[in-house]
């Protein structure tokens, strides 16, 4: 997104655009304005990184403009362009997609089914689950669990994108930042998602008081008031540690050294059992970081109390990883200098087919790349569900070191400069393809 355009009160993806017959650079004035009269008029801007163009359209973002791809049209766009997104199909997405997460062009607004509370009854008892069976093996889309609502809006947020270019810009506070404009335009249940949304932010000593104050005035809304249900938070924050407390257990979070948050013994036992895996490479690796998601309470007191929760380990750069293969391929791809997008499980069980990540500097279609879980032996079978005419990039980490990766588009030669000239040659040019690992 461009800062520049932003502050005209226009979000959109740094690209050009046709609006009413017209072409349009992002940050240039006269792209603000055409957005405001395409909205007024109903018209939908084409993204240009294809020579046919891809539609768009605009929804209002607060007293602005939003232009945002049309829902399911994200694998229409050229692979470097900043809307594309890989096929739902080969990620957790196409699970959820149209079900569980239903977005509206009309309104700008996506309506989001949850399979979990946000809010609680005083005098029944909530059984507390670590993202249980219904977390990992969810065979049903139409509501998203926990990590699904967590791997939803870090794609929306696009922390699962990687270009060189990132390198060293990505903080806390850029993920705060984006997780929170991610979250806008959300509902559920008729409430607005971002209200519900906590994610802390970076701490200052001197910023203290005023850091806390604004904590609390946003907690206010989950304290118990007698004869109404008590409204449930979400909590999206970078674990520092969970262990026994004085009474019970506590999940301490960065950024928050004057709080932590209260569990329970079973809560406790169970997340132990439930992200083993994840918890086993956050202690064996001092460079990944553990994310939670969960629902909480506030007390009386003021003490917030973990309802439920999920975990997800990230790299150094805030991109998830699921198990240590998948970690030593975003790393090679990170030192390699690659753009690519980090694809996640949603509600998808570990048995379930997924593409790793889908390389967004290749010419032609974007390839996309399968680490081989345990328990999925059949690859072949699964990656028939991929377009045929997508390269596919198979590493299994049983049987051999890592493949050689596809090679990417050299942009030197010809339309230097230029990434949507050479993407749209590369679509419609002499259809040639390069070698890759076989299935």
């Amino acid at each position: 997104m461009d800062a520049n355009l932003a502050r005209r009160g226009v979000t959109a993806p740094t690209a050009v655009y046709d609006v009413g017959g017209e072409r349009f650079e992002t940050p240039s004035l006269e792209f603000a304005a055409a957005v405001a009269e395409a909205h007024a008029t109903h018209r939908r801007p084409r993204c240009l990184c294809l020579v046919e163009g891809v539609e768009m359209y605009v929804a209002r973002l607060g007293d602005g403009y939003i232009v945002k791809r049309m829902p399911n049209t994200g694998s229409l766009h050229a692979p470097d362009c900043p809307s594309y997104e890989p096929p739902p199909e080969v990620s957790g997405l196409g699970q959820v997609l149209g079900s569980a997460i239903t977005e509206d062009p009309a309104t700008g607004e996506t309506t989001l089914k949850l399979d979990f509370a946000m809010s609680k009854i005083a005098g029944r008892s909530t059984m507390p689950t670590a993202g249980a069976e219904s977390d990992s093996v969810a065979s049903s889309g139409t509501k998203l669990s926990l990590r699904g609502l967590l791997h939803y809006l870090w794609d929306q947020a696009e922390l699962t994108r990687w270009q060189p270019g990132f390198a060293g810009k990505r903080s806390w506070s850029t993920v705060r930042r984006h997780l929170l404009q991610a979250a806008e335009n959300k509902i559920t249940r008729g409430d607005s998602l971002r209200s519900r949304l906590y994610v802390p932010e970076v701490f200052s000593v001197e910023q203290r008081d005023a850091i806390n104050a604004r904590r609390l005035a946003q907690w206010s809304q989950a304290i118990a008031a007698p004869g109404r249900p008590q409204h449930l938070m979400l909590l999206i924050a970078e674990v520092k540690e969970i262990a026994p407390a004085r009474y019970g257990f506590k999940a301490v979070v960065r950024h928050m050294p004057d709080q932590a948050f209260a569990i329970d013994e079973p809560l406790y036992r169970r997340l132990g059992r439930r992200f083993e895996s994840e918890l086993a490479l956050w202690g064996a690796a001092e460079d990944i970081h553990m994310v939670m998601i969960s629902t909480f309470s506030v007390g009386a007191s003021g003490i917030p109390t973990i309802i439920e929760l999920s975990l997800m380990a990230v790299t150094r750069q805030w991109l998830p990883v699921d198990g240590a293969f998948e970690k030593q391929l975003v790393e090679r791809l990170v030192a390699d200098g690659r753009s690519f997008v980090k694809g996640l499980r949603y509600n998808l069980g570990a048995g379930s087919m997924l593409a790793s990540a889908t390389l967004t500097d290749c010419a032609g279609s974007a390839p996309l790349l399968f680490v081989a879980s345990t328990g999925v032996e059949d690859y072949g079978r699964c990656l028939q569900l991929c377009d045929p005419s997508t390269p596919v990039w198979l590493w299994r980490p049983s049987r051999e070191p890592m493949p050689p990766l596809p090679r990417p588009a050299d942009r030197s030669k010809g339309n230097e400069g230029n990434a949507w000239a050479t993407s749209a040659q590369a679509q419609h040019g002499s259809g040639a393809t390069e070698a890759y690992p076989s299935v």
